[in-house]
């Protein structure tokens, strides 16, 4: 099995020497305690997934963090919220830094519980599947990196559509396997049994369908009532579910940029996926070339590189300060990155030739915001170049 670095590393080292605690959240499989693992090998780790070790916590949880009180990596913490308070006892006694590092695949239940007993006390950072620049070993990508004066990088061997098809759960790549297998084992391992659990569903094809149905609506317009009634519940179940598939880091939503414009603007938020693999499998996607030929593969496309600039907020340990634009007319901007002030507007193209129609709504969003000139359009092509409107970046430079 071969170790792929991940760029989290350095903000977690650094963490440490700045908080007691450190919170690694992220969606299951997603490497949290192999990155841990790897980055601190003088840490003890204990897992809570372990139903002895999970009792003994329960029921003596002063003995237990006694037993494990310095340089402990605690796993799935969420299992065992109420050792957080006496955790909390525990670090202040001490005063010091980098004592204990937590994982958890459930944010909304574990958030919860931090921000109760731990604020000001812990360091939270997520841990999403492989970015593509640390699938390709590489640093740094054209989300975080401006609009200028990048070095253009040679197309990679692996096609577009191979690239989105087998996704990023580090797993399928550190041992080669077969991502359809893999991904039909996760979604019932962990989706089902976790999810489901968490939310005590009985019906499980309501929710197998409400899951699939949330990946046919990948890049639209979130519209609860819509996709409960197809799924046959009611809107606030809807709600509900959808609200637990974000905290478990499955989906996304993307808020729209409604700032400065006198243009009555859509409010309604996108939905989208953060491992673009498992989007296709929910899809019944079963190839690379069913993919390219597959009539939501635009929104795919978009859903994998929007997935890419949150990787790539978060593996630098920042809140992603991303949107989308859209008004009443349908004039739209896939995405908006707002930072001290200055936007970036980027559109997103599956197609492999440019043409002038891919440029329309940079157009319009120019002409909008007269005072913004960072654009760019990243498409599924291989050369990267300037353009009158717009830096074209090849979807490789991600």
């Amino acid at each position: 099995m071969s170790i792929i670095n991940r760029e989290l590393s350095d903000k977690i080292l650094f963490g440490l020497t700045q908080f007691p605690i450190i919170v690694l959240t992220g969606p299951r499989q997603s490497g949290k305690t192999t990155l841990l693992k790897n980055l601190l090998p003088h840490f003890r780790y204990v897992s809570l997934e372990d139903p002895d070790v999970r009792e003994e916590a329960i029921e003596d949880p002063r003995g237990f963090l006694g037993k494990w009180n310095h340089h402990v990596i605690f796993d799935e913490i969420q299992r065992v919220p109420n050792l957080l308070s006496y955790m909390q006892s525990l670090v202040d006694l001490k005063a010091t830094m980098g004592e204990f590092v937590l994982t958890g695949s459930n944010n909304f239940l574990m958030m919860e519980s931090i921000n109760q007993s731990l604020a000001g006390r812990a360091g939270v950072y997520h841990l999403l599947p492989l970015s593509f620049s640390e699938l390709c070993g590489e640093k740094g990508s054209v989300c975080l990196e401006g609009l200028s004066d990048r070095e253009i990088r040679p197309p990679r061997p692996a096609s577009l559509w191979e690239t989105i098809f087998l996704g990023f759960y580090p797993k399928i790549h550190a041992q080669n396997l077969d991502p359809q297998t893999w991904l039909q084992s996760y979604y019932q391992t962990y989706l089902e049994r976790d999810i489901r659990g968490l939310l005590n569903i009985a019906d499980i094809d309501s929710f197998a369908r409400f899951i699939r149905l949330t990946a046919g609506r990948v890049g639209q317009l979130q519209d609860l009532s819509s996709l409960g009634n197809d799924a046959g519940v009611s809107h606030t179940t809807a709600k509900r579910w959808l609200s637990v598939l974000n905290a478990s880091f499955v989906t996304f939503q993307l808020n729209p940029y409604y700032k400065n414009f006198n243009k009555r603007m859509i409010k309604s938020p996108k939905i989208y996926f953060y491992d673009c693999g498992l989007l296709c499998f929910l899809l019944g996607i079963r190839s690379p070339e069913q993919l390219e030929l597959h009539p939501l593969r635009g929104h795919i496309f978009e859903s994998f590189v929007i997935a890419e600039f949150m990787k790539g907020y978060f593996n630098h340990g920042f809140i992603p300060p991303i949107y989308f634009w859209r008004d009443s007319a349908g004039h739209e901007v896939d995405l908006i990155v707002e930072e001290a002030q200055t936007l970036w507007a980027y559109e997103f193209k599956s197609g492999q030739t440019l043409t002038n129609d891919y440029f329309q709504g940079l157009k319009y969003w120019k002409n909008l915001d007269g005072k913004n000139n960072h654009m760019a359009l990243i498409y599924g092509g291989d050369e990267s170049s300037p353009r009158e409107y717009a830096q074209v970046y090849s979807w490789t430079q991600l």
